[in-house]
């Protein structure tokens, strides 16, 4: 029951709005943008706001402190139990090595803030 609670309590955390609008992102993170476009956004949506096949990354869950950049890195090479989210289990991503996903994990992260979660 606690667990249920506590899953309650991360999918009740505030999300970023629905009109969020960082705008354009640097030009040093425009390879990340390309690569979060092409590897994650049908799971986790543009400007990765989530999508009902995964939840948004610009999320106070996936806050440098709860989730440091290498749970991202672990994400993409081993895939994830779903935990926090309703969204079932994540697999591992192919084709994507260390270098990308810190490119994405930089670009996530200023897209969080953008959103003022930092």
């Amino acid at each position: 029951m606690a667990a249920f609670a506590w899953l309650a309590a991360c999918e009740s955390r505030p999300a970023v709005p629905a009109d969020f609008d960082p705008g354009p992102a640097p030009a040093e993170l425009a390879e990340g943008e390309r690569l979060f476009d092409d590897n994650c956004a049908a799971c986790h949506g543009a400007l990765a706001a989530g999508t009902d096949s995964g939840p948004p990354l610009v999320h106070l869950v996936y806050e440098p402190n709860h989730h440091g950049d290498v749970a991202f890195q672990r994400a993409v090479t081993f895939g994830v139990r779903a935990h926090h989210w309703r969204f079932g289990n994540m697999p591992p991503v192919p084709g994507l090595d260390e270098a990308a996903v810190e490119r994405i994990t930089a670009y996530v992260r200023w897209l969080q803030r953008k959103a003022g979660i930092e």
